[in-house]
């Protein structure tokens, strides 16, 4: 059996070395001419790195969920966890088929818009061409690669609220409100930007989804948090009472895997293989997580008289999530800024937050909507190109409509359904509650709280 797994673990680097070899000869082979010599590579040669790029990205994309996953895990109780990883599977699944049947036509509309340049829709269903024909909206790749690329950012927005709305929520009520959420109302506010609508013509830029993605998920994260009410001994008598997350070291590897799959969030933005562009994107991500995580220790340190690292740990993803907007645009000196900028307003906005009584467990307001709309507004700052009073436009119409949406349906939810367990349920644990199972079965999970 050993003999097996490692002949097993040396084919995999082998194939892959032999797949690249491979993929690098017929490009290579492509950009030459009949005698030989060096030239320019084919379009098909580069329309097929661009497409290759592309769905290294949507990969990378992918690999995010997991690392939601882990990271509300790890700051969650342990009571809670199989409940948690239950929802950010299920949202996969949600965002990607929802988006399937009418999402990505409602945000990419391909010119048929019913009202004004506010909302479009181009049917239902996607294409079935077989042959992949290329995107309308991004000619370097296929429109297959176009839409499973969009589908993961979709499926993002919805991962953001199910750690703020967590250990106290409905399952049924929860999935109910991702799909309506992401089957109209993230593709409709996307498709004033990304689908050519009326902040497109605006020039509002907003190049990965601080605002079309995380601002959005933000906002329905805050509206979520204010139907719901905190968690059951979160605030008592006046005092504000710390509930601590159950495993760091998994916190800690899902900020990583989030971190990886930015590579794949920024850098697939870019909507080529160019070499020059994805770079410099990758360039200014890297160094706004960087920042982001100082600015955090920082001020966490100075607040707390300790180093956080759950504080440290969203500093990073603040840091990126404060880049996202404008990593094309800015200049490295600017990333730098954002992101510690960035690092100090999450950890500043989970203490306001908590004085204000939103309960939101994994910080996930502070980190998706404040730097969300910060990163948005630092485009209009530290570049000439694009106009601070539109990137003001853009929020704010995005965040109008996303929160009076969101709002709406977790109170129809709660009018209906409900949309919260029971304190008996929420003190024994979603696990056993809701899912009848436990995530670590067979040792003693402490329930007092």
């Amino acid at each position: 059996m050993k003999r097996f797994s490692i002949r097993y673990f040396l084919a995999v680097p082998a194939f892959a070395m032999v797949s690249g070899s491979v993929f690098a000869q017929t490009v290579s082979q492509s950009a030459l001419t009949a005698g030989g010599a060096a030239a320019t590579p084919t379009p098909d040669a580069i329309f097929m790195i661009n497409n290759v790029w592309m769905m290294v990205a949507i990969f990378l994309v992918f690999i995010m969920h997991l690392g939601f996953a882990s990271l509300e895990a790890g700051l969650t109780r342990a009571k809670n966890t199989v409940n948690i990883l239950f929802k950010n599977t299920l949202i996969v699944s949600i965002g990607l088929l929802s988006f399937t049947l009418m999402g990505f036509n409602l945000m990419y509309p391909a010119g048929h818009w019913l009202i004004g340049e506010f909302l479009g829709f181009n049917g239902f269903g996607i294409g079935t061409d077989a042959s992949g024909v290329t995107s309308v909206y991004n000619t370097g790749f296929t429109y297959w690669t176009d839409f499973l690329f969009q589908g993961m950012f979709a499926a993002t927005a919805a991962t953001i609220v199910s750690g703020a709305v967590a250990e106290r929520i409905k399952l049924n009520s929860f999935l109910l409100f991702s799909l309506i959420y992401i089957s109209v109302v993230y593709p409709v506010i996307g498709s004033w930007g990304w689908g050519g609508g009326w902040l497109a013509n605006l020039n509002f830029h907003d190049f990965a989804g601080s605002t079309f993605v995380h601002a959005v998920g933000g906002w329905a994260a805050l509206a979520g948090v204010l139907v719901l009410g905190p968690r059951h001994g979160k605030y008592v008598n006046g005092s504000i009472r710390p509930i601590m997350g159950h495993n760091l070291p998994l916190a800690t590897t899902g900020a990583f895997l989030l971190w990886l799959g930015w590579f794949g969030f920024n850098g697939g933005s870019v909507l080529s293989a160019d070499p020059g562009k994805v770079s410099y994107v990758l360039v200014t991500t890297c160094l706004a997580a960087s920042a982001g995580i100082t600015g955090a220790m920082f001020t966490s340190w100075g607040t707390q008289k300790k180093p956080d690292l759950s504080m440290v740990l969203n500093g990073a993803l603040a840091g990126l999530v404060g880049i996202t907007a404008g990593a094309d645009v800015v200049s490295i000196s600017s990333s730098i800024l954002i992101g510690v900028i960035s690092g100090i307003l999450v950890v500043l906005a989970v203490g306001l937050f908590d004085r204000w009584r939103l309960d939101d467990p994994v910080g996930a307001i502070s980190v998706h909507l404040v730097c969300g709309v910060w990163g948005t507004l630092a485009v209009g700052i530290f570049t000439r190109e694009f106009s601070l009073l539109h990137q003001l436009v853009g929020i704010i119409s995005s965040g109008f409509v996303a929160f009076t949406a969101a709002y709406a349906i977790f109170a129809a939810l709660k009018a209906t359904l409900g949309i919260r367990v029971s304190v008996e349920e929420e003190i024994r644990g979603l696990d056993i509650g809701e899912h009848g199972m436990e995530a670590y079965s067979g040792f003693q999970i402490f329930t007092t709280q």
